[in-house]
């Protein structure tokens, strides 16, 4: 089956003073309809603005986006107006993703009327309540404003919002890092509801791996703008073959005091994006580097049966990393 979204070798650099940033640089991956690929990494990663490139909120320095088989690399006016009703996005702050001066109801109509997808008032008014009523949002709300709701609502008032226009692919840029925990609960079991019933396809974007562990197909770990690994979400928690994969999981808190992980501890200053040298951006803070590792950017190989990682040593340290591996979580 043809993926829904196939991204191959996407970049996205900015220029700044002292060079080129790369934010996103030389990233390749697909996603199958229906299914949702988490995007995790640290801040500054590049993981917001992979998902701003595909929707092209950002123009992609160089790469290619294919959605449904079709190039969306380069689009016109009217084609990424005709193809923001198959994409959108959730963004992390609910609060300063809507207009504070809209009505509830007014927030969700908005994309109906820019697309002109209802004939009448009427008719725009029942499809807003029944967005409503999907997302677990009141109708007595209708007439509220954002700053009146709490974040869990206003939070589902985003989520209506990218449903308006009957979207088949959803960018979730941290949807529920600004929310407490028991929240956060109630909108990842909205999206999971949402994906079953409608057969959406979502990019989630998180730093939470909790979080990504449960509502992920398949899990992609960024480094200063590149995919370092990619797998199925089970097989990544179980068996992690690039160092920086390892440490990430190694932090997550495990609440068993008979049973403490092996916290990594990564030493040495993050390399600078701008105009990166050509090798590994993590050696410098990898207890595994050797001269090999400052010879060339790494590739990302498939390694394993769908488990692709970009180490050149991955082969040869995968026994030492098992051996010293933290408890599975």
């Amino acid at each position: 089956m043809a993926p829904l979204l196939e991204v191959k070798g996407l970049k996205k650099y900015f220029k700044t003073g002292s060079g080129l940033l790369h934010a996103v640089d030389d990233v390749s991956f697909s996603i199958e309809k229906g299914t949702t690929l988490g995007i995790v990494g640290e801040s500054g990663c590049g993981k917001s603005t992979l998902g701003r490139v595909i929707l092209h909120l950002l123009e992609p320095t160089d790469g290619q986006i294919f959605f449904e088989g079709r190039d969306i690399t380069r689009v016109n006016k009217k084609e990424l107006h005709e193809l923001r009703k198959d994409m959108q996005i959730i963004f992390q702050d609910p609060y300063s993703s809507i207009n504070p001066r809209m009505t509830v109801k007014e927030i969700i109509e908005e994309p109906l009327i820019i697309h002109n997808m209802y004939k009448s008032a009427d008719e725009r008014r029942h499809r807003v309540q029944e967005l409503m009523d999907t997302v677990g949002l009141a109708r007595r709300l209708g007439n509220a404003y954002p700053h009146e709701l709490d974040g869990g609502r206003r939070q589902r008032i985003g989520v209506a919002r990218a449903l308006s226009l009957n979207p088949k692919f959803i960018v979730c840029d941290e949807p529920v890092s600004a929310l407490d925990v028991s929240i956060q609960a109630q909108i990842i079991n909205l999206l999971q509801d949402l994906q079953r019933e409608l057969g959406l396809t979502y990019i989630f974007i998180t730093h939470d791996l909790s979080v990504v562990r449960h509502i992920s197909n398949e899990i992609g770990v960024m480094y200063l703008g590149q995919m370092v690994e990619k797998t199925n979400a089970r097989e990544l928690f179980k068996n992690q073959l690039h160092p920086y994969t390892k440490a990430l999981l190694s932090a997550i808190p495990v609440p068993d005091i008979h049973n403490k992980s092996k916290r990594i501890i990564l030493r040495g200053e993050i390399s600078t994006p701008i105009d990166p040298a050509d090798e590994c951006r993590f050696s410098v803070r990898c207890n595994h580097a050797c001269e090999q590792c400052r010879k060339g950017q790494p590739q990302l190989v498939e390694a394993e049966p769908n488990h692709f990682v970009a180490c050149k040593r991955w082969q040869e340290l995968k026994g030492r990393m098992e051996a010293d591996a933290p408890m599975e979580v």
